[in-house]
């Protein structure tokens, strides 16, 4: 077997117990790594119904067979949990160096289970494994703690850490690298924390045995190439992401007040356009030349990394116009180990719910002063910011069914930054990501603002599916960055050519379908081994969605037809042979290998 070790690292905190446990070659054959090879550890290692904050849940650091490899891209892991914000599947991927250190270590996957009764962190070395005290840790930033920790081991590691946030069971809480890089949307920050395990510290020095070295570095080269002849890519490193501020605004998606609007008048005051302007650096994952983080001064003068997602959810989206000022909102949220988009999210919905007088405080949309303190209150749970430390879902939950129509979430996780009042494909991607309401793995709406916007067509369903299997199963599994095929048109078979050169696979980019088919209907029988049940109304995207409309903009007026939307829901499960409920048969569960998973499932529900 090439390409992959074989093993994965188990460590208990609790029991201070540390082994390896080998991981049989058709796991990685079935799953490939990275999202795949987390779920399938997930499911096997955590007990049902497991408290996700609980010594029972198990934290994955899990790699693929490309990530951390000199190509395209492939500076990145993933980290995976049951999620203490939907009690579901949770997962992330993040650009770090610990994706090049752990695919050196010798084991694909670290698996992290128990908790200490004091803060400490895990230095990884090869196959020796340390647990430090991290007393003189806890509380720091994750900006400070990263540097502590390469002032101790050497700046040559990979470094992955929790700030405040996670430290204090913030339910959003991310797992942070690089001063800013931050994966894990679902709290699964917040999971470590559970674990008082402050950092992981990571120094590999193995190179894993390629099948075809040679042509694994000729498709490299190539690729590397091409991406840099691409028309599109001076344009996108000028940007990056935040060129989507106005392609958002102009095709009124842009999140504003809550979502309530998706046009703003000011949003050229925090475009990519100005950004520029005020730009003083960029910078990008390991083995990234595409480096589309944009770096500017922030209100204080220190340095922040800005993306469309976090400058959309902390500026559009509480009408903050200042984009310096936006700039520190991030840099804190990023310090204190916060998803950005459940903060920006979390805050709008309590500013709404102040205008509503659902709440004793009412908070003016804009005021940075007091968003800012609110972003402190919620890392530290700290008077009304532990009522928003733990998410839309349960905010609303706490206010009444009345709320319900400004949560803005899907089974939990806060909706990231597009309204789709009128982009019924995108509100499906939403409402069937296999983590909750999250853009990355079929981002569906930039083709579908361009041709036939309003319909609920099944071609709309299929290019879903077809998303889903290569961002949300391939690029996860190997696991590596999307962007160079689907910002500077990367030809795709590079990727399963690049694998099957690392590997010795014969792999097709049509095989990539029925991979992602097997990882989505595991992560989706996981959803409801932990539930207890399963409804497809768990499926629906936000009421606002289906019973208000926005009063600007060319689309003003415009909702999202529920029963068109459940047309297109049901063709999904079609797709996915999952049954109308939203439950993979029996059959289906056969057919991929998942046989494992039927009589657990049938003690809860039907697989007919």
């Amino acid at each position: 077997m090439k390409g992959w070790w074989g093993k994965a690292l188990f460590i208990d905190l609790g029991e201070r117990k540390i082994k390896f446990m080998s991981i049989d070659q058709d796991v990685y054959t079935n799953f490939i790594g990275g999202r795949g090879l987390a779920i399938k550890l997930l499911w096997d290692l955590v007990p049902l119904g497991a408290d996700p904050l609980s010594p029972k849940n198990v934290l994955i650091i899990a790699s693929g067979p490309l990530s951390g490899m000199p190509l395209p891209s492939s500076g990145k892991l993933v980290v995976a949990s049951k999620s203490p914000l939907t009690f579901g599947y949770g997962d992330g991927s993040l650009g770090t160096m610990a994706s090049h250190h752990l695919r050196r270590s010798g084991f694909d996957a670290i698996t992290i289970t128990g908790a200490s009764d004091k803060p400490v962190y895990l230095y990884i070395e090869n196959d020796k494994v340390q647990i430090f005290s991290a007393d003189d840790l806890w509380g720091k930033d994750t900006f400070e703690t990263e540097d502590k920790l390469k002032e101790r081991h050497g700046k040559d590691v990979g470094v992955l850490s929790i700030g405040k946030a996670g430290e204090n069971l913030v339910r959003y809480a991310t797992i942070t690298s690089l001063k800013g890089r931050s994966g894990g949307r679902p709290g699964i920050g917040a999971v470590m924390g559970s674990k008082k395990l402050k950092a992981i510290v990571i120094r590999g020095t193995k190179e894993p045995e390629i099948f075809d070295e040679k042509e694994l570095r000729r498709l490299s080269a190539e690729a590397y190439e091409k991406i840099l002849k691409d028309s599109n890519y001076k344009f996108w490193i000028s940007q990056g992401t935040m060129t989507t501020i106005a392609w958002s605004h102009k095709n009124s998606v842009l999140p504003t007040m809550n979502f309530k609007e998706g046009t703003w008048d000011s949003y050229e005051s925090i475009s990519g356009d100005f950004m520029e302007k005020i730009k003083v650096g960029r910078r990008g994952c390991p083995y990234c030349n595409m480096q589309c983080g944009n770096i500017i001064e922030d209100n204080t003068g220190e340095l922040s990394e800005l993306d469309y997602e976090n400058v959309a959810m902390l500026g559009s989206n509480l009408l903050i116009d200042d984009l310096r000022k936006v700039g520190e909102l991030n840099r804190l949220a990023d310090m204190f180990g916060l998803d950005t988009i459940s903060l920006g999210n979390s805050i709008g919905f309590y500013i709404e719910a102040g205008e509503k007088r659902m709440v004793g405080e009412k908070v003016e949309w804009g005021d940075f002063k007091r968003i800012r303190e609110l972003i402190e209150e919620v890392a530290e749970r700290r008077g009304i910011g532990n009522f928003i430390a733990d998410g839309v879902m349960r905010m609303s939950m706490n206010l009444g069914r009345e709320s319900e129509s400004f949560a803005m979430h899907v089974k939990g996780l806060e909706v990231s930054a597009y309204n789709c009042y009128s982009t019924p494909g995108m509100a499906l991607s939403y409402g069937v990501s296999p983590i909750g309401a999250h853009h990355k793995d079929s981002f569906v709406i930039a083709q579908e603002v361009l041709r036939d916007r309003l319909s609920y067509s099944r071609e709309k369903v299929e290019k879903v599916v077809a998303l889903q299997n290569m961002r949300g199963g391939m690029f996860e599994s190997l696991t590596t960055c999307r962007f160079p095929p689907y910002e500077v048109s990367l030809d795709l078979n590079y990727y399963p050519k690049m694998l099957n050169a690392a590997t010795g696979l014969s792999i097709t980019l049509d095989d990539f379908k029925i991979v992602t088919d097997r990882i989505y209907s595991l992560i989706r029988a996981f959803w409801i081994r932990e539930f207890g049940y399963w409804s497809r109304e768990l499926d629906l995207p936000p009421k606002r969605w289906t019973t208000q409309s926005m009063s600007k903009g060319p689309y003003a007026g415009v909702k999202i037809d529920i029963e068109k939307y459940d047309e297109m829901l049901s063709y999904y499960y079609e797709l996915r042979g999952w049954n109308d409920r939203g439950i993979p048969k029996r059959e289906t569960l056969n057919s991929l290998g998942l046989d494992f998973a039927i009589a657990p499932l049938e003690k809860i529900v039907s697989l007919k």
